[in-house]
């Protein structure tokens, strides 16, 4: 499905993740053998935050990361926006009583004034949009200056000689799983193929330097196959 843009990307997309929705924690902790858990506080420790920050999750699918934030910071406050209903109704039923409020947004034209949160951050958000550049630009734009901006996401594995047992579990054991537990191959055939035609580590490095963000850098996680992403918004 790497041929897909523009609006007809955005539109499988949306459809593909309202399908698994039920599913896909289940699914995150299962094909990561629950690592995702980790890489999403080392994320969220990453945006150096404090009580009263004001916090935006883009992409936030059904709530872990935004969840997170609270944990870390009860004293923070979380907008969590998404574009498929089906992942904002069950990340509302799962953050009751919790500060976060829920949006159904799309991330590539964000509904909030400039220079409003203290940080932002997404997981598994980046690789599934139609123009990178244009959603970490608009990430840049609501973020205030100081503030942080974070991306946890897949990134292509690299040669080697571990990279025949990376592509066997990218496109055997991940479809299979996505078959027996989301009844749903499609989409966990997808999910491998936007990894590996998403942008390395340093070429998204790069793309958020171009967009305006000072102090880049990221980490590498999981043989490679996985990076976080930070800079910030100096002026």
């Amino acid at each position: 499905m790497s041929w897909l843009k523009g609006n007809e990307k955005a539109q499988y997309v949306q459809q593909m993740f309202g399908r698994i929705a039920p599913r896909y924690d289940l699914l995150n902790r299962i094909m990561t053998l629950g690592q995702d858990v980790r890489w999403r506080k080392e994320a969220v420790r990453r945006l150096e935050i404090t009580d009263k920050a004001f916090l935006l999750d883009v992409g936030s699918g059904t709530g872990d990361i935004a969840r997170e934030i609270i944990h870390q910071c009860p004293g923070a406050s979380v907008v969590a926006c998404d574009f498929t209903q089906e992942m904002v109704v069950i990340g509302k039923s799962r953050t009751l009583n919790c500060r976060i409020d829920w949006v159904i947004a799309d991330a590539m034209n964000l509904p909030f004034q400039k220079n409003l949160f203290n940080g932002v951050i997404s997981g598994f958000l980046l690789r599934n949009v139609p123009d990178v550049t244009r959603a970490i630009t608009e990430q840049y734009r609501v973020l205030k200056v100081d503030g942080k901006m974070i991306a946890l996401d897949t990134t292509p594995p690299k040669a080697g000689f571990l990279h025949p047992f990376i592509e066997f579990h990218l496109h055997y054991i991940i479809p299979l799983l996505g078959r027996m537990i989301a009844g749903d191959a499609e989409a966990y055939k997808y999910l491998p193929d936007s990894t590996e035609n998403f942008l390395d580590g340093e070429a998204l490095a790069n793309r958020m330097t171009e967009a305006g963000y000072k102090k880049v850098a990221f980490a590498r996680r999981m043989l490679d196959t996985m990076a976080i992403h930070w800079g910030e918004k100096t002026e």
